[in-house]
């Protein structure tokens, strides 16, 4: 526990700030971090917010998009916080990549607390931990819509607005990231859900671009798949086979909800079940079946 505590705290005045963190009108005066600071990490950032409340959906999004993203030697830029942002932190040092986390809070008080190994990992793996408040500063409602502003002016290509509802401090990034004149990109959100409506109304009113691959982010479309490959091949299933399709293109069920609703013996479903798993068809996960 605490073992990110063996960094020092360090402290870089405005004038040594990468360039893009000055342009703005209310840039902080100095900052504390902790890690090692240089203009390497700066170079070329992505940062990536969204919403507490992650769903599956957004964790497949992120585990998609960062492995290219991290290819492309980008460093990841979060606000540390539940969800999207430490799900983007935890995918980009697992592959190797370095990342900033902006805090809320001063460096010694770590929220929220279950990110404790996060906070040690990110400095093992060469990143930031930076925040403009003292380091014994608690965080408050007020400090984590006003260190966006920092998360947003630190992204060189833009920010990546992956899940956020109407009223959500990803929606605070994004009208701060227009401000700033960065680009905005938004992943589009199955409708009806509460963490899609932000990022649709964002896409549907122009403020965002809507993004389904790396590629849209970084204006590179030769990795785009090939249409013939887009979809699952559904042509030769049995008719049970058939009906659990049916059922999960319309929602993700457990066994016994799919048993309720074919009318089928557990027993005949839970084979069936197992043979479409092992061939892509299915995934299940927290006692739930979805579609691949």
């Amino acid at each position: 526990m605490n073992e990110w505590k063996k960094w020092p705290i360090k402290i870089v005045n405005k004038n040594d700030f990468p360039d893009i963190l000055k342009k703005i009108s209310d840039c902080p005066e100095k900052l504390f971090y902790r890690g090692e600071w240089n203009d390497e990490i700066f170079k070329k950032t992505l940062s990536i917010v969204g919403s507490r409340k992650m769903s599956r959906y957004g964790r497949e999004v992120i585990g998609k998009f960062m492995p290219e993203l991290i290819g492309q030697k980008i460093t990841i830029i979060s606000g540390f916080m539940y969800g999207v942002d430490s799900e983007a932190h935890k995918n980009c040092l697992d592959l190797g990549g370095k990342t900033i986390a902006v805090l809320g809070s001063g460096l010694d008080e770590l929220y929220p607390t279950e990110n404790d190994k996060l906070y040690t990992e990110i400095l093992e793996k060469g990143g930031l931990v930076i925040s403009e408040y003292e380091p014994n500063f608690k965080a408050t409602l007020w400090s984590f819509p006003q260190r966006n502003r920092i998360v947003s002016a630190l992204s060189t290509i833009g920010v990546l607005i992956v899940e956020a509802g109407l009223k959500s401090g990803s929606l605070i990034t994004a009208k701060l990231a227009l401000k700033q004149n960065k680009n905005i990109f938004a992943i589009p959100g199955q409708i009806g859900f509460k963490t899609a409506e932000g990022t649709n109304w964002l896409i549907q009113n122009g403020a965002a671009k809507m993004v389904v691959s790396v590629g849209d982010i970084l204006g590179n479309f030769s990795h785009c798949p090939d249409q013939g490959n887009l979809f699952k091949d559904y042509s030769n299933l049995s008719e049970l086979e058939q009906q659990i399709i049916a059922v999960l293109e319309n929602e993700e069920v457990t066994v016994d909800e799919l048993c309720q609703k074919i009318r089928k013996p557990i027993s005949e479903i839970s084979t069936t079940i197992s043979m479409m798993l092992m061939r892509d068809l299915i995934v299940q996960e927290n006692n739930k079946i979805y579609l691949s």
